[in-house]
């Protein structure tokens, strides 16, 4: 049976069914957080944009649309253009894109969306950017949204606020008609993992003081930015709470990870559950630990290591750096029992955008972790960097 064939063979059976390591979506936890998040940007009358780089997939990016979604994030070329293959008409490339190669590759996406009736955009932060955009636009007829990317207080890509952001958006509007004047993109990413609600308050109100300064110049220069698009999970309620951003792109909220869940919630948010997990099993057993078969090359450590999922009726445990294949379990608390060889873990990851790309395929899952059944393999189709 090729590889392929035993993937199809999973839909149907039971959970259990699975090899491990395996990733695995709980698909009834996934739709509650994507009806929450809905509901939230409805009720406050947002513009929703999940971020595709964290599933990858575009089965779960139109899942997002049918629940309201405008459409999806993408961070590299390479995803924009798995998840439009896949479906998915309208993608910001929320990232800057210099190289020629790749430019050529944005204008012809942009090409291939505008004859379906869809939209491509991309952020730029230099007068660099814009110039090698519009030459590579010139390959064809089509039109790209252009943000302008400000750093509202994260430190890694974007314009300076004020007369900079004014003079790159001044370039933008009036260097070709292949460029369109989208706005701006204020993504404070370093906000999203403060620990306390307070902290991410605090960082949003400095983001927004930064943001709302520029909008007022660009307003005065006859240059009110159409759209201001940012935020995430983490910060999603302030920059709504604030009035100055339009447009939401939060990605993590849909599967979680245990990084995010170690996040003092805030009360204004809605509330979300992790849905992604690694399934490994027990493989060895000593007098003060058990052995996992999920090491780093089944989950991401660049948020900290995973949570121990534990079912009703399993031990609580504590996990640990056991290197490329292995995870060492203990037990949370003195005295408390270890799982016996052959048995299940369910291990949340500290991070779930990179532990996804680590995998070529997630198991969808239904009816829960303990008894569901898988109803999909899903393809992870945007994994990888080209």
């Amino acid at each position: 049976m090729s590889s392929t064939e035993r993937l199809r063979a999973l839909v149907g059976q039971g959970v259990d069914a699975l090899d491990t390591p395996a990733l695995v979506v709980d698909l009834d936890a996934a739709n509650r957080n994507m009806q929450r998040m809905a509901e939230y940007a409805a009720k406050h009358r947002l513009r929703l944009r999940p971020h595709g780089k964290m599933h990858k997939s575009a089965l779960f990016g139109r899942l997002q649309l049918q629940a309201g979604a405008v459409g999806l994030c993408a961070q590299t070329v390479a995803e924009a253009e798995a998840l439009a293959a896949g479906g998915i008409n309208d993608v910001f490339i929320s990232n800057e894109v210099l190289g020629v190669p790749k430019l050529r590759r944005v204008a012809a996406l942009a090409h291939q969306l505008k004859g379906r009736g869809g939209q491509l955009a991309i952020a730029v932060d230099s007068a660099e950017g814009v110039e090698r955009l519009a030459q590579a636009m010139q390959l064809t007829s089509a039109v790209i949204d252009v943000f302008v990317e400000v750093d509202v207080g994260q430190g890694r890509c974007g314009v300076a606020p004020g007369e900079p952001a004014l003079a790159l958006a001044r370039l933008l509007a009036g260097r070709s008609s292949s460029l369109r004047y989208a706005g701006l993109h204020a993504y404070h990413g370093g906000a999203q993992h403060l620990r306390t609600a307070a902290e991410r308050r605090a960082a949003i109100r400095a983001a927004a003081a930064l943001l709302a300064q520029t909008r007022s110049l660009l307003a005065a220069a006859g240059l009110a930015p159409p759209l201001v698009t940012g935020a995430g999970t983490g910060t999603f309620v302030e920059e709504a709470a604030s009035g100055l951003w339009n447009e939401l792109q939060p990605g993590s909220f849909l599967f979680m990870d245990a990084d995010y869940l170690g996040n003092q919630i805030d009360p204004a948010q809605p509330p979300f559950e992790a849905a992604l997990f690694v399934k490994s099993q027990v493989v060895s057993v000593s007098a003060d630990r058990a052995v996992c078969d999920a090491g780093h090359k089944s989950h991401a450590i660049d948020s900290g290591l995973p949570r121990v999922h534990a079912l009703p009726g399993q031990p609580e445990l504590a996990f640990a750096n056991g290197g490329d294949e292995h995870g060492i379990l203990r037990p949370a608390q003195p005295g408390g029992a270890l799982p016996a060889l052959g048995d299940t873990v369910w291990l949340v990851p500290g991070h779930c955008d990179p532990t996804v790309n680590l995998h070529s395929h997630i198991a969808a899952v239904r009816g829960g972790l303990a008894g569901g059944t898988v109803e999909a393999v899903v393809r992870v189709e945007a994994r990888g960097v080209w």
